[in-house]
C-alpha cells in the first residue's frame, strides 16, 4: 500500500499546518545533482509550487535561481521565510497560481503533485511558462532495499512514485511534450528526535490525535532505540525527478 500516494490513507493537505515545525526538522532536502538536472544551474525565474517549508526552494536559491515560493498554509510558509529569506514568497495554490503569465523559465513541485487537481493545475502552471519553459517534479521515496528502511516501512507503510503516476497525466493534458525521467541516491543521518518528526510530519500520521499515533512514535522510537548508533541511524532514499517542457 501505497499510503502517502493514496487519498483513501494520507491525511488532507491541511494536516500539515500543525507539523510544519517537525516538517522542516524532520524531512530530508534533495541532492544538488537531482535539482541541476531539473532546472539547470541558472540563473533562471523559477516558481517553486506547493513549497512547504522550503525544503527545495533552499537549494534553488543556492543555485542562483530566482525564486517566487507558492505555498497555501500559513504555517508552512512561516518555516519557509525563516529558512530562504532570500525566496518571493506568496500566498497560492498550483490551481490558482498568483503569477502573471509567460512569467517563469521553470516551474518545480517537490513532494507535492499528488495533491494537485491537475485539471486544473496543469493548466495554470503552462499558462505561468514562458514557451519552452519546463516543469520539473521531484519526489523523495524511502529505499526499501535498505534493510533499515525496509524496517521502517513496515510500521508506516511502503511509499513510492513511478512513471504511471506522472507521465499519462502530462501526456493526457496536451500541455507538454515528452516527459524525461532520472533517479539518484540520498542518505540522511537523523538522531531519534529528528527521526520521529519525520513520521509526525507525514500526513497520514499528521491526521491522527495524539493518542492514535502515539502507537506509531512508540514503534519507530523503538527501532531507533534497538539499532541506533552513535551518530543516529542513516536513512536511505531514492529521489525522482521528472522533467518535461510546456508545448
Amino acid at each position: 500500500m501505497i499510503v502517502n500516494r493514496d487519498p483513501k490513507v494520507r491525511g488532507p493537505y491541511t494536516a500539515f499546518a500543525d507539523v510544519a515545525g517537525a516538517y522542516e526538522r524532520g524531512r530530508p532536502e534533495y541532492p544538488l545533482e537531482a535539482v541541476r538536472w531539473l532546472v539547470g544551474d541558472g540563473p533562471a525565474d523559477v516558481v517553486d509550487l506547493g513549497a512547504g517549508t522550503g525544503k527545495l526552494t533552499r537549494a534553488l536559491v543556492g543555485l542562483g535561481h530566482r525564486v517566487t515560493a507558492v505555498e497555501p498554509l500559513d504555517e508552512m510558509r512561516a518555516e519557509l521565510e525563516v529558512a530562504v529569506p532570500e525566496a518571493h514568497t506568496l500566498v497560492g495554490s498550483a490551481e490558482a497560481i498568483p503569477g502573471p503569465d509567460a512569467s517563469a523559465d521553470v516551474v518545480t513541485v517537490a513532494q507535492a503533485f499528488h495533491w494537485f487537481d491537475h485539471e486544473k493545475a496543469l493548466p495554470e502552471i503552462a499558462r505561468v511558462l514562458r514557451p519552452g519553459g519546463r516543469l520539473a517534479l521531484i519526489w523523495n521515496s524511502r529505499d526499501d532495499r535498505d534493510p533499515w528502511m525496509a524496517r521502517l516501512s513496515e510500521i508506516l507503510g511502503n511509499e513510492t512514485v513511478s512513471e504511471s503516476d506522472v507521465v499519462p497525466v502530462l501526456d493526457e493534458s496536451g500541455l507538454f511534450g515528452a516527459v524525461e525521467t532520472t533517479r539518484f541516491s540520498l542518505v540522511q543521518v537523523r538522531d531519534r528526535t529528528m527521526l520521529l518528526d519525520l513520521v509526525l510530519s507525514r500526513s497520514y500520521c499528521a491526521k491522527l490525535t495524539p493518542l492514535e499515533r502515539a502507537p506509531i512514535l512508540d514503534a519507530v522510537g523503538a527501532l531507533y532505540d534497538e539499532t541506533a548508533g552513535e551518530d543516529g541511524v542513516s536513512l536511505a532514499y531514492i529521489t525522482d525527478c521528472f522533467r518535461a517542457s510546456r508545448t
